[in-house]
């Protein structure tokens, strides 16, 4: 099932990951369609919960799978399925305005066809599947050189 989807045209795989080091949050996303990696994307920021991070991680890769013109499909693949949850929890105020762009992205996405979905799939860290695993990866090395030290807090 996982082959099928990551050879298939109109599905947009999206593995992501974030960690929080040094106060530093790093969120990596992966969108693969058709069996390559399109788009990677990394960000980072301070003073962030862990919770905020992977929900932004997550907003960043639906919010370019969105954005292709024949995606019919999107599948999510997290560590924190617990973080995710957060996007269908209309009663969680912190994250008002994750909650708001990503329900929004998601409301034309499925007026664009009625046959549109989109799944999540867990992927603990601890499985170590390749496509998790590189970017798992890529947020624990990641190393940010900040240009201006005295503005760092």
């Amino acid at each position: 099932m996982v082959l099928e989807s990551f050879s298939s045209p109109s599905t947009a795989i999206i593995v992501s990951n974030a960690s929080i080091k040094n106060n530093i949050a790093t969120f990596i996303s992966h969108m693969h369609i058709n069996n390559k990696i399109l788009i990677k994307m990394i960000y980072y920021t301070v003073h962030v919960t862990s919770t905020e991070v992977e929900l932004f991680a997550i907003r960043c890769g639906i919010n370019q799978a969105t954005n292709f013109f024949n995606m019919s499909k999107i599948i999510v693949i997290t560590n924190s399925i617990y973080a995710a949850r957060k996007f269908f929890e209309l009663s969680v105020y912190s994250y008002q305005v994750q909650l708001a762009a990503i329900l929004s992205d998601l409301c034309n996405f499925f007026k664009h066809h009625g046959n549109n979905s989109i799944e999540f799939w867990e992927c603990p860290s601890c499985l170590k599947w390749y496509f998790h695993k590189e970017v798992d990866k890529e947020t624990k090395t990641f190393n940010l050189t900040p240009f201006y030290l005295c503005k760092m807090s």
